[in-house]
């Protein structure tokens, strides 16, 4: 490839066609946001450990007293694109796997979620080719023929397109400015901006983007500032790249309003991203001895916290005019069991049915197989319009039942071994570079992965953490089950032809993040320093 900008230092392997996107100028670009937003983005991060700290002191979290004139304020989001207003059926899906991109452009979703974050094990081959397909695919020029050689094209009508860069807690370790890892968020957002915004606009659908894990108001300004420096460096209208911001955080459930006004010339909408939110709610109230979910499988949209959460979604969002997109279902079709088929499919039935009773305009899904599905669910509510963002909620939700955090009981054995198997499955896939991962007829990702193994944590150090049969979950009882259950593990694994390697070391590592007392901020941190 050519001399590297001034500065850009690029610790990893260059496989075929990454010099298409690891171009000097891209590259440039990429180091222009980083020294200008890394103090930004770090000084955020430390006021994530305050905030932290205070919540483990006992400070419960509530809407902002000096933000109330924008809650009370008379203003909306700017227009949306016509692209991005039916959004009925969203399907997501990893970057990084050519097949599994183009399956999604043609599974007749209205649009496209490509992930470079929690669906993704982000290592360097998975990044950088995760940017080739969405390269090639904006051109309409990607393509894949399997093994057995069936080949794979885009459909003439695809879903369109939106990105998810990684948070602002991840970094990307190959890649250095002035010595400094740069923001993992600002080099899959670089990348994808420089190399396609403008073709993207051509074709009159983008950028459009999603950004994941933010936690207040001024994480979301940070991200509106960098749209805007990224668009003068262009050349580019200010305006035209538009976001969707998932609320998955406890903390950003106080500020959605606040979220959407600081992206309010960006904006496009929010998502109610379901799996991150309820682990975000055991990490933030990990100390709190009043503090305790049941077993993962309860804690369903209907449970008191999570129905407030949703309906606050959609009641902000409408109100501002911005669309309110449903979370993921993670039932999947299950292969050679009808009867177990079907039921999971009445179940994605069911989640998309109350989503768009109560206003979403649309939902995801995490297969091709479940788009039909949703979408005739969406259709029976909304008919032919695309959306129903006329539709407003006057129910008023307070600190009180944001935080209704039921049910505490019953925490079972199966409960606890589950929460182990799952968390053993998906660090061993993540570290063989798979960050979807079907398991138990569930597709798993970061997020379901998180809730498993912060669950196990919290049930060892909370004093509510006892059985059905009354035994207190300690760390002996977890690390007397984390053997068998890797036992488990690596039969499946074994049966479906995958390498075992990586298992051994992710129940070390599992071990680890669930018993250690200082609880790891996120699982991904020590899994991206484990991976090559």
């Amino acid at each position: 490839m050519s001399a590297l900008p001034d500065g850009v230092t690029i610790n990893a392997p260059m496989h075929p066609r990454f010099d298409e996107i690891l171009t000097p100028e891209a590259l440039s670009f990429v180091a222009k946001l980083h020294r200008k937003f890394e103090p930004r983005r770090q000084e955020l991060l430390r006021a994530r450990v305050e905030r932290q700290a205070r919540i483990d002191a006992g400070e419960m979290p509530n809407f902002l007293p000096e933000t109330a004139h924008i809650r009370e304020g008379d203003w909306k989001i700017a227009p949306v694109p016509k692209a991005l207003e039916c959004r009925r059926v969203e399907i997501t899906g990893p970057a990084s796997d050519r097949k599994m991109v183009i399956n999604a452009f043609n599974s007749g979703a209205d649009s496209y979620m490509t992930d470079f974050e929690d669906a993704n094990s982000p290592n360097w081959f998975n990044q950088i080719q995760g940017q080739i397909n969405v390269y090639d695919a904006i051109r309409r020029q990607i393509d894949f023929v399997a093994e057995n050689g069936k080949e794979y094209k885009l459909n003439e009508k695809i879903a369109v397109l939106q990105i998810r860069p990684r948070g602002w807690h991840l970094d990307e370790k190959h890649v250095l400015v002035d010595g400094q890892r740069v923001s993992g968020g600002l080099f899959d957002f670089g990348l994808a901006f420089f190399h396609n915004a403008k073709e993207q606009i051509a074709r009159g659908a983008g950028p459009f983007y999603y950004l994941p894990k933010l936690e207040n108001h001024l994480e979301a300004r940070l991200w509106n500032d960098v749209f805007h420096f990224a668009e003068d460096e262009l050349g580019l209208p200010r305006g035209t790249i538009k976001a969707t911001v998932l609320i998955e955080t406890i903390l950003a459930a106080f500020e959605m309003e606040e979220i959407l006004y600081e992206l309010r010339d960006h904006s496009a909408g929010l998502n109610a991203g379901r799996w991150d939110y309820i682990f975000s709610c055991i990490k933030k109230f990990k100390k709190n001895k009043d503090f305790c979910l049941a077993d993962r499988n309860l804690i369903t949209m209907e449970v008191p916290f999570m129905r407030a959460y949703a309906l606050s979604v959609v009641k902000a969002c409408h109100k501002r005019g911005a669309p309110a997109i449903g979370g993921m279902s993670a039932l999947i079709p299950i292969k050679n069991d009808p009867e177990a088929n079907a039921r999971a499919l009445e179940g994605v039935r069911k989640d998309k049915r109350r989503d768009a009773n109560d206003g979403f305009d649309g939902g995801w899904v995490a297969h091709p197989g479940l788009v039909p599905i949703a979408m005739e669910e969406f259709v029976a509510v909304l008919g032919d319009k695309p959306n129903q963002w006329e539709k407003q909620r006057t129910e008023t939700f307070t600190a009180k039942e944001l935080l209704d955090f039921r049910p505490e009981q019953p925490i079972t054995e199966a409960g606890l071994r589950n929460n182990i198997n799952v968390a053993i499955h998906y660090l061993g896939a993540w570290l063989n570079g798979n960050g979807a991962v079907a398991i138990h007829n569930l597709m798993e990702d970061a997020a379901t992965a998180e809730i498993a193994r912060s669950q196990v944590w919290q049930w060892v150090y909370s004093p509510k953490g006892i059985l059905t049969d009354g035994r207190k979950v300690t760390a002996e009882l977890v690390r007397s089950l984390i053997p068998e259950e890797l036992d488990k593990v690596k039969a499946v694994v074994a049966a479906q032809g995958e390498p075992l390697e990586t298992y051994e070391q992710a129940a070390q590592i599992f071990e680890k993040i669930a018993l250690d007392p200082e609880f790891p901020e996120f699982l991904t941190l020590p899994l991206y320093e484990a991976m090559p």
